[in-house]
């Protein structure tokens, strides 16, 4: 675990007051530094998920499914953007679950999660989730206290479930205050620019902002397990909510450590039949470039010592000077009497 991922890890309850939304737990930087942090993050998960695809393409099963909760205007969409749109977008499926339909509405609420599970090699991400069953059923009353109770412990054995067949879960909560949320709602009001992602519907809302800090917080301390942890990640700065995340995903995929398959064919013989081919050049393939942290742990990034120690370099006044010092000997050597 990075010191970040440590901070923000819950596998049994929390208290949100307790969490402030404008910190940055586990990392003392500011904004610049965890710009930084993010940018640098970014060729490593690049380089996890490739060898996640890849290695579905010979067989492992394994995937990642990151599950994104939040108020409106918490950063969700800032998430799909800035963290995950740094992988291959081949080996991602995002859903957005909006609210369910007529036909939907018809079947088990947990049914259209299941058909969104990321198959092998893949991160699915969810854009709000099963949870909504649970939060806005018990803030508006669309289901009984009794079927919100129910749906906690179905959530538990269906994550459960997901675990067991090789989906590595990242259900992260993005927690905006109160004050951030009225600032960022005012800016889609003042902003031509902005207007089309504000719904008024978002006002309505935030008036049940107690309800709903108390339903986030009875849903997370019901469902936090072991192998479904969830990670609560303070997002009045945007900047750390992203970098956030991307470790939690990082953390998630080194978990799987997938590997590069194996070729699965005669690589020489393929080799020598392109070259036979003509129309290429017939140098050595350059070696792959080491994974940094190998190159670290090796040691092999410190610059070599000489075996050899060479003198410094004499500079171009001090042999005038001593030139100058002979010239001036020979001169009182030769004079008589000297």
């Amino acid at each position: 675990m990075s010191e970040i991922t440590d901070a923000l890890h819950i596998t049994r309850s929390v208290r949100l007051d307790a969490v402030d939304p404008s910190s940055t737990p586990g990392f003392t930087g500011d904004k610049v530094a965890g710009q930084a942090a993010l940018a640098a993050g970014a060729d490593r998960l690049a380089q996890l998920q490739e060898r996640l695809f890849a290695a579905s393409r010979a067989g492992a099963e394994r995937a990642v499914l990151l599950v994104v909760q939040g108020m409106d205007t918490s950063g969700k969409g800032g998430i799909l953007r800035h963290v995950v749109g740094q992988v291959d977008p081949q080996g991602v499926r995002i859903t957005a679950f909006k609210a369910p339909t007529a036909a939907e509405r018809r079947r088990d609420f947990l049914w259209r999660i299941e058909r969104a599970l990321p198959g092998p090699g893949m991160i699915g991400v969810f854009d709000r989730s099963h949870y909504e069953d649970v939060l806005i059923h018990r803030v508006r009353g669309l289901s009984t206290p009794e079927v919100v109770q129910e749906r906690y412990g179905r959530i538990v054995a269906f994550e459960q479930e997901v675990a067991e067949r090789g989906i590595e879960l990242v259900k992260v909560m993005l927690h905006i205050s109160r004050e951030e949320q009225g600032a960022r709602l005012l800016e889609r009001l003042d902003r031509p620019d902005k207007h089309w992602k504000f719904n008024p519907g978002d006002i309505d809302e935030r008036e049940h902002w107690d309800a709903y800090m108390e339903a986030y917080q009875v849903a997370i301390n019901r469902t936090a397990r072991a192998s479904a942890p969830w990670a609560v990640v303070p997002a009045d700065r945007k900047w750390y909510a992203r970098l956030a995340v991307q470790e939690l995903l990082v953390e998630a995929l080194e978990r799987i450590d997938p590997q590069w398959p194996a070729a699965d064919f005669d690589v020489a013989a393929e080799r020598e039949r392109l070259i036979a081919a003509g129309g290429v050049p017939v140098e050595p393939v350059a070696e792959p470039e080491a994974d940094e942290s190998a190159v670290k742990a090796s040691g092999l990034d410190e610059p070599k010592q000489s075996k050899k120690s060479k003198k410094p370099k004499k500079s171009k006044t001090a042999e005038k000077s001593k030139k100058s010092k002979k010239s001036k000997k020979s001169k009182q050597a030769a004079r008589p009497g000297a």
